[in-house]
C-alpha cells in the first residue's frame, strides 16, 4: 500500500532550497513517488493518509559519526582528555562487552537517534560482537553503514587489539556478507580506528578492500587531540592527515572524524583527494580537544557532515544539539553570519547523504528519492513557527526531539506520532540497564 503524507510544509532541501507549503508526499514501496499541491493529492482509497496539516516535513538527519557499541557507557567517562578516556574507560569497558550487552547498546542508541530526527548513520563499532550491532540496525529499521573497528596494535590498552590477519579476515567476512543488504538499507565501512591502533599493512589492506564492493567506504579518526597528533608525528615523522595520504587512504570514499589539529598542507590534501570530514562539536568540546576550523574547510569545498560521536563523550546522540553548537562555535571566531541556519541544516541533511557516497538517494526531499523522512512539530512553545519566522532558524536553534513527530525510513514508519514502531522502548530501556550491570561486573 502507498501512503500519501498530505498537507504539511516541506522544506526540500534541494538544489534550489525549495518550501513547498500546503504540499502532499506520496510514498510508494521505498522512494518518494510524487510531490503534489494538497488539493491535488489523491483519494485513492488504497493509499493510507498521514494528516500532515501543520506539520514540518524534512529529510531524515544523516549522522557521520557514530559509536553505537558505547552507548551503554554514557555518563561513565566524564572529565577526561582522549588518550586518557579511551586508556581508563572505553578500552576497558569495550572488552568487556558480550553479544547481549552490545545488542542493547546498540538498540538503545538507535532508538535515541530515531526519536531526535536521525535516519541514517556511519557507524563504527569494536572489535568483537559487530554483528550483533547489525542485527539491531537490521530490526530497527535504521539505515547505516556498519564497520568493526580493526586495531590490530593498542600500547594504550594491549586487551583489545587482535593480529593484522584476523581482523582482515573477519572484516572481510562481515562486508560479504553485509554491505548492500536489507534492500541496501546496510552498507559497509572498513573502520581502522585510528592511526596509533594500526599498523601501516592493516591500514592499507583494510582501504584496499574497499576497491572490491561497491559504495564501501573508508572510516577513521584523524587529528582529533593534541596528544594524539604528537605521538603520531613522533612514529609517522609527519602529521596526522599527511601520514594518511602517504599510505594512500584518501579519497571521496574515505570518512575522517574530527580533524581538528590541521596544518595549511593537509587542508590542501584534503581537500585534493575529496576526502569527506565527519565535525563533532560536542564530543570535541566535552573531551577538550579543540574546535575545528569549519568554515576554513568550507572555503576549500571539502565536504563537512555532522556527527555526535559516541554518548560517553557527548552524552546525547541528538543532531538538534550538534546542528546548534556547529554554528555557535565558529561565530565568535568567524562573527555571527558565519553558519547560518541553512548551511548548518544543509550540513546535516545533504552534506551527510553526500560524505557516504548517497546523495542521489537520500538527504533530500525529491521525486524518486528514498523516503527517509523526518515530521517536525514546531507548534511549541519554545518555537512557536509562524509564516514570519525563519523556518530553518526554528529547526536550527530552537527545536529539540520533542518537535518529532514521526519518522519514516525507507518508506516505512520507525517512529509515528511519538510511538516507537520497530522498538520495545520499556524493554529497550530495562535489558540496557540489566546488561549494563553485567558488563560492569565483568570488568
Amino acid at each position: 500500500m502507498s501512503i500519501l503524507i498530505q498537507g504539511g510544509t516541506i522544506i526540500t532541501g534541494n538544489h534550489s532550497g525549495d518550501i513547498l507549503k500546503d504540499t502532499s508526499l506520496l510514498i510508494d514501496n521505498n522512494r518518494i513517488k510524487d510531490i503534489v499541491p494538497e488539493d491535488k493529492s489523491t483519494r485513492n482509497t488504497d493509499v493510507e493518509i498521514f494528516k500532515a496539516s501543520g506539520l514540518v516535513i524534512i529529510p531524515g538527519f544523516v549522522q557521520t559519526h557514530v559509536h553505537l557499541c558505547q552507548t551503554l557507557f554514557r555518563g561513565l567517562a566524564d572529565d577526561l582528555q582522549l588518550i586518557d578516556w579511551l586508556r581508563e574507560k572505553i578500552f576497558p569497558m569495550e572488552a568487556a562487552h558480550n553479544e547481549l550487552s552490545m545488542y542493547y547498546s546498540a538498540k538503545a542508541g538507535i532508538a535515541e537517534l530515531i526519536r531526535s530526527g536521525t535516519t541514517t548513520i556511519l557507524d563504527m563499532g569494536s572489535i568483537n560482537y559487530e554483528e550483533e550491532i547489525i542485527r539491531a540496525i537490521s530490526e530497527t529499521g535504521l539505515r547505516a553503514f556498519v564497520g568493526k573497528a580493526m586495531m590490530d596494535v593498542n600500547d594504550i590498552f594491549p586487551g583489545l587489539k587482535e593480529p593484522t590477519k584476523d581482523s582482515l579476515k573477519s572484516t572481510l567476512a562481515l562486508a560479504e556478507s553485509w554491505h548492500n543488504t536489507y534492500n541496501d538499507r546496510i552498507k559497509y565501512a572498513v573502520a581502522p580506528r585510528f592511526v596509533l591502533s594500526c599498523s601501516d599493512t592493516l591500514m592499507r589492506d583494510a582501504y584496499e578492500m574497499t576497491n572490491d564492493f561497491t559504495g564501501m567506504l573508508f572510516h577513521t579518526h584523524a587529528s582529533e587531540n593534541l596528544v594524539e597528533l604528537e605521538t603520531v608525528r613522533r612514529r609517522c615523522k609527519m602529521d596526522n592527515v599527511e601520514f594518511l595520504h602517504h599510505l594512500g587512504l584518501l579519497s571521496e570514499r574515505s570518512c575522517l572524524a574530527h580533524c581538528i589539529h590541521l596544518n595549511e598542507n593537509e587542508v590542501n590534501i584534503l581537500q585534493a583527494t575529496k576526502s569527506n570530514i565527519s565535525h563533532c562539536p560536542s564530543s570535541n568540546l566535552k573531551l577538550g580537544s579543540g574546535i575545528a576550523n569549519i568554515p576554513r574547510l568550507m572555503q576549500k569545498n571539502i565536504t563537512i557532515s555532522l556527527g555526535a560521536d559516541g554518548a560517553p563523550c557527548n552524552n546525547n546522540l541528538d543532531m538538534f544539539k550538534e546542528m546548534r553548537l556547529a554554528s555557535l562555535l565558529q561565530k565568535p571566531f568567524h562573527g555571527p553570519a558565519a553558519m547560518d541556519a541553512k548551511t548548518i541544516f544543509d550540513i546535516a541533511t545533504i552534506n551527510g547523504a553526500k560524505a557516504l557516497g548517497l546523495e542521489s538517494e537520500i538527504g533530500s526531499i525529491e521525486v524518486g528519492k528514498k523516503a527517509d523522512i523526518t515530521i517536525l512539530n514546531l507548534s511549541h512553545i519554545q518555537n512557536p513557527y509562524s509564516e514570519q519566522s525563519n523556518i530553518y532558524s526554528s529547526i536550527v536553534f530552537s527545536s529539540s526531539p520533542e518537535n518529532v513527530d514521526s519518522v519514516m525510513i525507507d518508506g516505512k514508519w520507525v517512529y509515528r506520532q511519538k510511538e516507537y514502531c520497530t522498538i520495545d522502548e520499556r524493554d529497550t530501556i530495562s535489558k540496557a540497564s540489566e546488561e549494563l550491570k553485567k558488563l560492569l561486573d565483568r570488568l
